[in-house]
């Protein structure tokens, strides 16, 4: 099978190379997109999965978009041979009509991938889906954000901007459970893997469990200015019921940012407060409690074709004296206060063709660390060639990337585009 969908591939990408102008030309849409194959391996044994290999994949990807005198028209889809899980797989990233029924407001609705804030992957006000999964394993970066059905509204006004996103289902992170990935289960008190995946329980229903993100902005004087609500749950399991399955609670989130040129270079600013509305006292231990988070960041070209990006990222539970007064004894008890620093260092060559890049984040608070080298290579407009890794290190197997220290991997991937 693996045999048949390399040779098939092949025979598209060599079809695309020879006639693209041909056959595109005729087509009543603009077509573009990819055929991409990756392969990435673990660094080490994990006792808690069967198989080194957590990535191995030949992806074909489709976009397609018309646009019309009255509206927009988008879509995006990913077919794929997941190797790793042994399964065909298909992942819809857009389908979405965007038009504007008045002077002062677009409407985008449908499938569509929403992103705002202004950390770098270091994620506040943004409660929109992620695909942490993907991110760890190697796939490209964009893969980290994840999509949504939603209904996007942009009111444009004198004195300000405003975007409004409703969801009418919950759209949870597509987090590390177990399946591709090891990690720490608090509930059990150890590290499972593919033998004892996560159980979840989403909330279901239309309307009743939708979600409402808002995002107030307006530029002053060169400064983007932002006020953010969010309306709905924890985007991670941000809980436990009593028959040990991960629940997403109730949860409202307030915070603004600030964003322009500080010195040579660009600085930012963002706060955030996590309202956990299922636990606002803080004193049930199964739930998240209340957070109050805070980011500053800076990045500057320090030379020519050579940036660096610093953030400092915080993260303060609000009642953590009741989480200690509750805790059940021998559960995992988290600190007051959470430090990460995070360092992007990015070099350009050969004219920008060859890019260099460590993205590395360092919590002092939890004596871990996760770094991401890159290298990556334009060989020409069609042809593109990238090698990284994901390395986990921490001194407590129950810290966030302490726990993921077993997957540490290196990867590969080759794309050709359309």
């Amino acid at each position: 099978m693996r045999k048949i969908v390399f040779v098939l591939c092949l025979l598209f990408t060599t079809a695309v190379e020879s006639h693209a102008k041909d056959w595109r030309d005729g087509l009543p849409f603009n077509l573009h997109g990819f055929v991409e194959g990756g392969f990435g391996i673990r660094t080490q044994n994990d006792p808690n999965q069967s198989h080194d290999v957590n990535y191995a994949e030949l992806r074909l990807q489709l976009e397609a978009s018309k646009a019309l005198d009255w509206a927009e028209f988008k879509f995006r889809l990913d077919l794929f041979r997941d190797e790793a899980l042994h399964e065909f797989n298909a992942d819809l990233r857009e389908a979405h009509v965007l038009f504007t029924p008045g002077d002062f407001v677009d409407l985008k609705i449908g499938r569509q991938i929403l992103t705002w804030g202004t950390g770098d992957l270091v994620f506040l006000n943004d409660l929109f889906p992620k695909d942490f999964q993907s991110f760890f394993i190697g796939r490209e970066e964009s893969y980290l954000k994840a999509p949504s059905n939603s209904v996007k509204s942009s009111f444009y006004f004198d004195f300000f901007n405003l975007d409004l996103v409703w969801n009418p289902l919950f759209n949870s992170d597509r987090f590390v459970n177990g399946e591709r990935l090891s990690f720490f289960n608090p509930f059990l008190g150890r590290k499972t893997g593919e033998r004892e995946e996560l159980s979840s329980r989403e909330p279901e229903g239309i309307l009743k469990d939708s979600e409402i993100h808002l995002r107030a902005f307006k530029n002053v004087k060169g400064y983007e200015l932002a006020l953010y609500g969010y309306y709905g749950f924890f985007k991670n399991p941000g809980g436990f019921n009593l028959a040990g399955e991960a629940t997403f609670p109730r949860l409202a989130v307030y915070g603004a940012s600030v964003r322009g040129n500080v010195m040579k270079g660009i600085g930012n600013i963002e706060i955030a407060y996590y309202d956990s509305l299922k636990d606002q006292s803080g004193t049930n231990p199964l739930i998240n409690n209340s957070q109050f988070r805070f980011l500053a960041g800076y990045a500057q070209e320090l030379a020519t074709d050579f940036n660096i990006g610093l953030q400092y990222y915080l993260e303060h539970m609000i009642h953590h004296d009741r989480f200690m007064q509750n805790l059940p004894p021998g559960a995992f008890a988290q600190d007051e206060n959470r430090h990460t620093l995070t360092v992007r260092l990015t070099q350009l060559l050969l004219q920008q063709n060859l890019s260099l890049s460590l993205f590395t984040f360092y919590v002092p608070s939890d004596g871990d660390a996760y770094l991401r080298p890159i290298v990556h290579y334009k060989v020409s407009d069609s042809w593109s060639a990238t090698v990284g890794a994901n390395i986990f290190t921490g001194d407590n197997q129950t810290t966030f990337f302490g726990q993921l220290e077993d997957n540490s991997n290196v990867y590969a991937r080759v794309r050709y585009s359309y």
